[in-house]
């Protein structure tokens, strides 16, 4: 290539190319004056164009934290350590840390220290000393609700065995005023405000289709009904005289049955749960909750065992002492590890049904507090992992069932506004609801990813609620996420991207909502939990601007 130039008398030059015998040449030639304004505004409208275009092509299409080229290592120890200052705080409000965790995950040795940060039980700003008064704190919280559930428990054994039912109705409603309990004030106020601030202000009355459709899940007919000669045969307590059941050093475990996966999660199993006043908790609602617990808790299955090697060798008679405490029975045909984890379940969740009597249990929130006692040994811990947990997800097991349906929503409009030929299939078979992904709302995946890629999703999503509760967002998360917020409805991005996976299969060779059911059922096992939120982040990019504000 030559590079020519010729001097003018105006001082004025012009690009020019051309070409011959086989040279390709720049030739900067004289020009007049009023061509030179000319030119910079055609070289600047040329820039601007290959700016927009380039935009444009890629703006779709940024690589996320979770593609195969960007992926990095979960945080290890040694970086975990190296995020706090000398008084052990979190150096930049956590946005390091933030990062790491979104971006590749927690190493499993880390894990029980990392999440009462995600989960909200230490502030990001607190220093080691005073996350030390909080653990304190939270113990002696955690075991008088503990307190609290061995009354309730001994009162439902003392009417069961014959006292009179206006007698029982009268003490039920005395025993959170109970002197012995005189602690049990001091979280009151907290429950109070869980329930004013998550509680909807428009709820809906309707009709509940979703028993119906949860039926569809279950593919030998179960129900929780059929387990009534199960639930009879349940002892509500042991004769035993041990005060508030041993707090556990120990964890436990996770999931369910597979032939019980499909079991409705969520059914008016507690019919005098809509008369209960929000913030009490009566004998008759405790001993309906009881009985489901430890029906569930006994059907947990062992996916956790290798994910928790020390409690997978626990000891039988230890086993046997922690069945013991929290009075249950009916578990001959299992190993001690299950045992074990079995009695923990019942523990956390009976503990969370005084804490939260709004929510009491209901199926499914066994499936979420499963991962948590697997990893984090102590029982107070783990219980107040799972109340921030439950902070959001508690709306799944809402019986108007608002929340449920309001992600549903979300989910319909993410599919319209990526993939308008597939939402108007969806018209067709009158799907557009979304109600075909409703067990992945209710239990967040849980019943579609192996243990490990739960973990994976879950904490990546605790990431992102966590940025919002520390007010990351606005700037330096921005530029974090490459465009892409943090958002409180990860998970529901991540549903959508699964259907959207499917699409082509959706539209060409399904004609019915039953069938995309079944399709979505079939889907455990089979899902990439990176590729998935590699999806996720595409379609929080393009579409977190369109979308309505998420349900807190």
């Amino acid at each position: 290539m030559l590079i020519s130039s010729s001097n003018s008398p105006n001082g004025g030059i012009q690009l020019s190319g051309g070409g011959g015998g086989g040279r390709f040449w720049w030739e900067v030639v004289p020009v007049a004056p009023s061509s030179r304004t000319t030119l910079a505004f055609t070289a600047l409208a040329g820039i601007a164009v290959f700016a927009a275009l380039l935009y444009t092509t890629s703006r779709g299409r940024l690589k996320s934290p979770w593609s195969l080229r960007k992926r990095k290592h979960a945080l290890t120890p040694r970086q975990w350590k190296s995020l706090f200052t000398p008084d052990g705080k979190l150096r930049d409000g956590g946005v390091k840390f933030l990062k790491k965790v979104r971006s590749g995950g927690i190493d499993p040795s880390i894990r029980a220290e990392v999440w009462p940060f995600l989960l909200g039980v230490y502030d990001l700003n607190s220093t080691s000393e005073e996350r030390e008064i909080i653990r304190i704190q939270k113990r002696k919280e955690y075991e008088n609700f503990r307190r609290q559930c061995h009354r309730l428990r001994k009162h439902s054994n003392d009417c069961s065995k014959g006292t009179s039912e206006r007698s029982c109705i009268e003490d039920s409603g005395s025993l959170a005023e109970d002197s012995d309990y005189s602690s049990f004030e001091e979280v009151v106020s907290a429950r109070e405000s869980l329930s004013s601030e998550e509680r909807s202000p428009d709820v809906e009355d309707s009709d509940d289709p979703s028993s119906a459709l949860l039926e569809g899940y279950d593919a030998s007919g179960q129900t929780t009904n059929t387990d009534a000669s199960v639930l009879n045969t349940e002892s509500s307590d042991s004769e035993s005289s041990e005060d508030p059941e041993v707090i556990q050093a120990s964890s436990s475990s996770e999931g369910r049955e597979e032939n019980d996966l499909d079991v409705p999660l969520k059914e008016n199993t507690s019919p005098s749960r809509t008369e209960l006043h929000p913030n009490q908790c009566t004998g008759e609602n405790f001993a309906t909750w009881q009985r489901i617990i430890r029906v569930d808790a006994v059907r947990a299955n062992a996916e956790w065992i290798p994910y928790s090697p020390s409690q997978a060798t626990v000891s039988e008679l230890r086993a046997r002492h922690a069945a013991d405490a929290v009075g249950l029975k009916d578990y001959d045909s299992l190993e001690p590890c299950r045992i074990f984890h079995a009695a923990r379940l019942v523990s956390i969740l009976e503990a969370y049904a005084v804490y939260d009597p709004e929510i009491g249990y209901c199926q499914g929130m066994s499936d979420l507090l499963s991962p948590i006692i697997a990893v984090v040994m102590e029982d107070h811990e783990a219980f107040w992992c799972f109340v921030g947990f439950m902070r959001k997800a508690r709306h799944n097991f809402r019986l108007d069932e608002v929340g449920i349906r309001r992600q549903l929503s979300i989910v319909s409009k993410i599919i319209k506004c990526k993939d308008s030929h597939l939402y108007r299939h969806l018209e067709k078979l009158q799907a557009e609801d979304c109600f075909f992904v409703y067990r992945m709302v209710v239990v967040l995946f849980r019943r579609e990813l192996t243990f490990e890629q739960t973990i994976c999703l879950w904490e990546v999503m605790w990431a992102d609620q966590a940025a919002i509760r520390a007010g990351i967002g606005k700037s330096a998360w921005s530029r974090i996420r490459q465009r892409a917020p943090p958002t409180e409805d990860l998970l529901l991005y991540a549903i959508a991207a699964s259907v959207l996976q499917k699409r082509k299969l959706i539209i060409e060779k399904y004609s019915s909502m039953d069938e995309i059911l079944r399709e979505c059922n079939s889907m455990s096992g089979h899902l990439d939990v990176w590729k998935l939120l590699d999806d996720a982040h595409n379609l929080v990019v393009n579409l977190h601007d369109k979308i309505e504000a998420p349900f807190r």
